[in-house]
């Protein structure tokens, strides 16, 4: 005899969360309050530095080489080929893996130091500069991917593999929420003028993968329509749209009860969240309020929806409305050619929003609470891709060394952590993997990344993945 589809269910629920008390506890709590985004994951807790996150992410690669990690040594040696003890046994991609000699290439522009720690950073970024004192320049970041789409799925999901979670999504998963009228992970597009179009960007990377689908992100466009769908449908009002909800809530916690579910209640927790939505985000993207100064100070552009300084400053009135994770995905960033005319395009774009978002949660107090990350799926190589010092030229992918920055949160203002060689071309002291980004994030926000935990086909997933991953506590304060 086959078993009645609530018996279906239950199995499926049961392991699909097999080992995961939370989820029996939680199921119950959401059904009696309606809410699932307001739970944090149990005993996770440390002492948090950090409430909330921005990360601005740049797709494609931005060149440490010449944004961050540049030297007299590269002047020098400008035009020498690359000596083979440096490169190794580094693989690098069919772009240039036929070449038979890689000329090392100078900064397309001055890199000086800046700030108390004299910490590099280019001519092209001179709001950057600026900031130098309030920022912490991980000049050792490394991964094993080398091309873009592993890579960006790599950092953002802690595996190059395609259905995990988001970094974002698990964040929510452990955090829960600190608005009702938000969710807890929203995420803004924007497309840079250095190279265009820029790799694409794929929803997934904000998806909540074996996570309760609550938690995935939800994209904030530019234009009339913000957040899809939560308009009602024609000629339906407002108290008839809150009817039909509660109508259909009570129907969906019956079926809960049944099944054991838990995505039954993630879509009665969608449905009140588009409800509240209609009126939260109206008010979000109404910039009429914002003063002269503050349009002065994330730049002309922030006036133009869907930029990246408008979507900067949409960042800074989200997390002031509670929102726990905010991500930038900027693209535009993969110069493989013209690199003397793309990267000074692309820094353009980015440079005075990114620093005037530190300054203005500063300015508000929000800076502390609030970790804000800058940086791409992995650097740029020293060697010159194309015909040395011609217009044309740029650089091949490079994960073995990049560089970011980080803000706010707990970290140290004013610091560059780890080194590379003199040819920047691999770590050369404290050395930092992209996990090690990731637990850093969490640890920051009060969560052990080895006890947030997922059971997902028989393994306990996390965001750092299985292999060893530490805080780096060298930049913490």
């Amino acid at each position: 005899m086959m078993p009645d589809l609530p018996t279906i269910l239950n199995r499926r629920a049961f392991l699909g969360t097999a080992g995961n008390s939370f989820g029996a506890a939680a199921l119950t709590a959401m059904m009696a309050k309606g809410d699932t985004n307001s739970l944090p994951h149990p005993a996770l807790r440390l002492a948090p530095k950090a409430k909330r996150v921005i990360y601005m992410f740049q797709s494609g690669g931005p060149s440490h080489i010449d944004l961050f990690d540049g030297s007299p040594f590269l002047i020098k040696n400008h035009g020498k080929h690359l000596p083979p003890e440096v490169k190794g046994e580094q693989r690098v991609t069919g772009m240039t893996a036929g070449m038979k000699n890689f000329p090392v290439a100078k900064p397309v522009a001055p890199i000086r130091q800046c700030g108390p720690a004299g910490a590099w950073i280019s001519d092209l970024l001179p709001w950057t500069q600026k900031i130098a004192d309030k920022i912490c320049l991980v000049r050792s970041m490394n991964t094993e991917a080398i091309n873009h789409d592993p890579a960006i799925t790599f950092i953002n999901t802690g595996t190059m593999q395609l259905g995990k979670a988001s970094l974002g999504a698990w964040l929510s998963y452990g955090l829960g929420s600190e608005t009702e009228n938000f969710p807890a992970y929203m995420v803004m597009l924007s497309q840079g003028t250095g190279k265009n179009p820029g790799q694409p960007i794929y929803s997934r990377l904000w998806g909540s993968g074996f996570l309760p689908s609550e938690h995935q992100g939800v994209l904030l466009r530019a234009g009339a329509d913000p957040v899809l769908y939560l308009d009602n449908p024609p000629g339906v009002k407002r108290p008839q749209r809150r009817g039909q909800l509660d109508d259909l809530a009570r129907l969906n916690k019956v079926f809960a009860e049944q099944t054991g579910d838990p995505e039954t209640i993630a879509r009665i927790q969608a449905y009140e969240m588009s409800y509240r939505m209609q009126a939260s985000v109206p008010e979000l993207t109404d910039l009429s309020k914002e003063p002269e100064s503050t349009f002065d100070l994330y730049g002309p552009e922030s006036r133009k929806p869907g930029t990246y300084a408008a979507n900067c400053l949409m960042a800074r009135r989200l997390v002031e409305r509670g929102v726990r994770c905010v991500q930038l995905f900027h693209r535009g960033w993969d110069q493989h050619i013209a690199l003397q005319s793309q990267l000074p395009r692309q820094c353009q774009d980015t440079d005075q929003p990114s620093a005037a978002l530190v300054l203005d949660l500063e300015k508000r107090g929000l800076l502390d609470e609030t970790l804000v990350i800058w940086g791409g799926e992995f650097g740029r190589t020293v060697y010159q891709q194309g015909q040395l010092d011609s217009t044309g030229a740029g650089r091949d992918h490079h994960g073995r060394a990049f560089s970011i920055w980080m803000a706010g949160g707990g970290i140290k203002g004013g610091i560059t952590y780890g080194e590379t060689d003199d040819y920047c071309w691999s770590v050369a002291k404290d050395p930092v993997h992209i996990r090690d980004l990731n637990a850093t994030i969490l640890h920051q926000l009060g969560i052990d990344h080895n006890r947030l935990v997922f059971p997902y086909r028989g393994l306990d997933e996390k965001i750092t993945g299985v292999e060893p991953a530490h805080p780096v506590k060298g930049i913490l304060t």
